[in-house]
């Protein structure tokens, strides 16, 4: 997988709710209800990490995780993390405020 450049990130992110690149990846913080629900969505995201075969450096504070997605083979973020970001959308259900 290439990395992507800068345009082609920028371009990418119109269409990624929540998410920033800076440091050569892709980064987000979600805010849970409690610990439980945190835990819960990273168990989803865990399975979904190992079907694709790419996996997120993450931190989780009680009810909060941070998760910071790069393809270290590649050298910065390419479309393997695009896809899997777009997953974890889907599992923790963010939505779009208008």
């Amino acid at each position: 997988m290439e990395k992507l450049n800068i345009l082609e990130i920028e371009e990418r992110l119109t269409h990624l709710i929540d998410w920033e690149y800076y440091e050569d990846a892709l980064h987000t913080e979600f805010e849970f209800d409690n610990f439980k629900d945190c835990m819960s969505a990273m168990n989803r995201i865990a399975f979904e990490c190992e079907a694709l075969n790419h996996h997120p450096e993450w931190t989780n504070i009680y009810n909060m995780l941070e998760i910071k997605l790069t393809t270290h083979d590649a050298g910065g973020v390419t479309e393997l993390d695009f896809q899997l970001a777009t997953i974890i959308n889907k599992i923790v259900e963010v939505e779009e405020i208008d």
